[in-house]
């Protein structure tokens, strides 16, 4: 019997280019296991010679959509996001693994905060999507062109913080304390994604404003590609 999240190959069905660095990938799955809001995939890519490079993305898709949504940021030195990015066109077939992870999971039924720094949005997204009445949602990037899902953020009210130049009558500057207190509802789960700096700053803002350690669950990211 197949193991259901073991590797199989998914069908790419569209790509698109939301950002200048990015690529969303909309996939068809077999026997796809239903997912929970917050994990993730991993895409294995192999050589003609047998070398083998395997990354994990976040899922973007809401866990009742037909299809598997994942966001890539290409890295100009990257092994894999290079690939997704410049070469696959829909059609293609990639060799896949998941959904992968419990800890950073959210079902839906109770109040969450998510916080996202860069492509550390793209989990509160498929949150978002998958029960925007419990969820409030708070992001964070450099500048607003390469902000992933700006539309959608945007249209949620989420807060969006860019640290170099001003946007939607915000002056420039990192996300504050004084902006995540009124996100937040006692007793809901605080999701952060993100770089370890970014990570580590938007945690120290939670607990800041009062939220206990164990209500602040942190998935951070390194910059391999």
């Amino acid at each position: 019997m197949t193991d259901p999240r073991g590797w199989r190959y998914a069908k790419v069905i569209s790509t698109s280019h939301d950002t200048p660095h990015s690529v969303t990938l909309r996939l068809d799955v077999p026997d796809r296991v239903r997912h929970l809001s917050g994990q993730h995939y991993v895409i294995r890519l192999t050589a003609e010679d047998g070398y083998r490079a395997q990354r994990s993305y976040s899922v973007a898709s809401a866990p009742d959509d037909p299809l598997l949504e994942l966001f890539v940021e290409r890295l100009e030195d990257g092994e894999v996001s290079t690939y997704l990015a410049d070469v696959v066109v829909p059609g293609d077939e990639l060799e896949i693994r998941g959904p992968i992870g419990g800890w950073f999971a959210w079902n839906g039924s109770t109040p969450a905060l998510g916080i996202g720094g860069g492509s550390g949005v793209v989990p509160m997204i498929s949150m978002l999507r998958h029960n925007s009445d419990n969820f409030r949602v708070a992001a964070s990037v450099r500048t607003a062109v390469d902000l992933p899902y700006a539309a959608e953020l945007t249209a949620a009210g989420a807060l969006i913080a860019v640290t170099r130049e001003d946007f939607g009558g915000r002056a420039a500057g990192r996300l504050t304390a004084h902006e995540l207190l009124p996100l937040y509802t006692p007793g809901a789960v605080c999701y952060v994604c993100g770089s370890a700096a970014f990570a580590e700053a938007a945690s120290m803002l939670l607990l800041d404003i009062g939220v206990p350690t164990e209500d602040i669950r942190v998935e951070r990211f390194g910059p391999s590609g």
